[in-house]
């Protein structure tokens, strides 16, 4: 089983990216009943979720982060952004290379234009999709 843990902030940006993951995992036959999709409101909570699921929950063999943080006039892009890579790397060591593997498949970037440069129906440069293959190389599928 794979979980995917999608943001809801940027809900254009991360549905293309879901849009993606879900796309490359079907042409490489993955069935949608090997996948548990779970939405928390934003990035900043990816983190806990994930850990969340990696902790109490055995059935996963990866856990996928799909979000999105864009830069705006201040400073709380980098805040965030911080926060939740350094929040996954965490949950990411401490489970030390068992199962499940964490992907990190958030886009951090300068505008929107560039998310959805990264996010749209193009699957040769959809970050979702490049984690849908990250997770295939992984679990060596």
């Amino acid at each position: 089983m794979i979980a995917i843990v999608k943001s809801e902030f940027n809900q254009k940006v991360t549905s293309g990216l879901l849009d993606g993951c879900l796309s490359s995992f079907k042409k490489n036959g993955i069935q949608m009943q090997q996948i548990d999709i779970y939405e928390v409101p934003g990035a900043f909570e990816l983190p806990a979720k994930i850990k969340f699921l990696a902790s109490s929950n055995k059935k996963y063999k990866a856990i996928i982060a799909l979000g999105c943080i864009i830069k705006g006039e201040t400073d709380h892009y980098h805040y965030i952004s911080d926060a939740v890579a350094n929040g996954i790397m965490s949950v990411t060591l401490e489970i030390n290379n068992e199962f499940p593997k964490i992907i990190f498949g958030v886009l951090t970037c300068q505008n929107k234009e560039l998310a959805y440069a990264r996010s749209n129906n193009n699957f040769k440069k959809n970050k979702g999709a490049e984690a849908a293959h990250t997770t295939l190389k992984l679990l060596d599928l």
